[in-house]
């Protein structure tokens, strides 16, 4: 018998006798590290951007790939693949959030201290003009089903909503929603808008046809509601609250509370792509998932950087951009002053 040969008989036998001892499936699974290691989030990338100013809410362009990033009195259009500012928006006093209506052609961004929404385009990046909305204007959204630009206006306690093809010279919100409450960020679905109250521990929801609020639900265990996501298809909120430290997972069908799970201090926002995600200041990023029917866990926290409490999610990408910086000496309020050289954005991924 030739060397070869004896080789192959060898590997053979030892082959047989392996799945004689663990059964025929043994020699097809993976190593158990390999699978643990799969699907685990980490800090992918740092995109080192720069520039003057604090910042709030990121949001992201998934069909131009593009970063808006609001920075106080200028709103920086970031290429998301390198970190480049590929435009600056000025002329802003005190900016919090973007949404973009492609349809439009069209950009908003939320400036709390002028009680406005500027209008930009997304082209050529140059500002249209503005339209009045009420005292700190800041979450902002677009939503396609009921055609509005939506902002949550917090000092006034309302809802403002305004069409994307508004005159930006002349034009004026289509409607004023009160709230009764310190309003924060906002989700909608295909009828209900839906508004986390930050000072009732509560979130409002308005039926996006009559503008009129339909229930107030409590965020209990969770208190100082900021940070809110949707699941359309499951029809469940996602709301990021501050006291105590909780992510709530809650019913948009009635307002039942189906979890309450820990998460870091600090929470700005969340996201859901799958699984649920909460930005916390203290540095984590809680990761949540259904781990059986109706059943929610906290089943990761990624160690992000701390001061990184708000976030951008691209779906089509499922990367997590996440902005920070580091605090200059002087820390301002309510958002502190930061070193502008260190200003930088993190992206979050799944994988190896």
């Amino acid at each position: 018998m030739s060397r070869s040969k004896l080789v192959s008989l060898t590997i053979s036998l030892l082959s047989l006798s392996l799945v004689a001892i663990t059964g025929p499936l043994a020699l097809a699974q993976p190593p158990a590290t390999a699978s643990l290691a799969i699907g685990q989030y980490h800090v992918a990338q740092t995109l080192h951007v720069g520039g003057a100013g604090s910042w709030d809410y990121l949001t992201v362009d998934p069909q131009g790939k593009f970063l808006y990033i609001p920075r106080g009195n200028h709103t920086m259009v970031v290429d998301a693949a390198n970190g480049k500012t590929v435009a600056d928006i000025p002329g802003q006093k005190g900016n919090h959030g973007v949404a973009i209506v492609p349809s439009a052609g069209r950009g908003f961004i939320t400036d709390g201290r002028d009680a406005s929404v500027i209008i930009f385009d997304l082209k050529t990046n140059k500002v249209l003009g503005k339209v009045k909305a009420e005292d700190d204007s800041d979450g902002i959204i677009y939503d396609p089903n009921c055609g509005k630009v939506l902002v949550s206006c917090g000092d006034a306690k309302a809802l403002v909503a305004i069409s994307p093809d508004v005159d930006p010279k002349t034009g004026k919100a289509d409607a004023t929603v009160d709230l009764g409450g310190k309003s924060e960020f906002l989700a909608a679905d295909q009828s209900k808008i839906y508004v986390n109250l930050v000072d009732k521990d509560q979130v409002a929801v308005i039926d996006a046809k009559t503008m009129k609020v339909l229930h107030k639900w409590t965020t209990a265990p969770g208190g100082s509601p900021t940070g809110l996501a949707i699941d359309p298809a499951k029809h469940r909120l996602f709301v990021g609250c501050r006291k105590p430290q909780k992510l709530i997972v809650m019913s948009s069908d009635d307002g039942k509370v189906l979890a309450d799970l820990p998460i870091g201090a600090g929470v700005d926002a969340t996201q859901f792509d799958g699984d649920a995600f909460a930005s916390c200041r203290d540095g984590t990023l809680a990761v949540a998932r259904e781990t059986s029917p109706g059943k929610f866990a906290i089943v990761q926290t990624v160690s992000t950087k701390n001061g990184a409490r708000t976030m951008g999610l691209d779906p089509t990408t499922h990367t997590i951009y996440l902005p920070v910086a580091d605090a200059s000496s002087g820390r301002g309020r309510p958002r502190p002053s930061t070193q502008p050289s260190s200003f930088e954005v993190l992206e979050v991924k799944a994988g190896k």
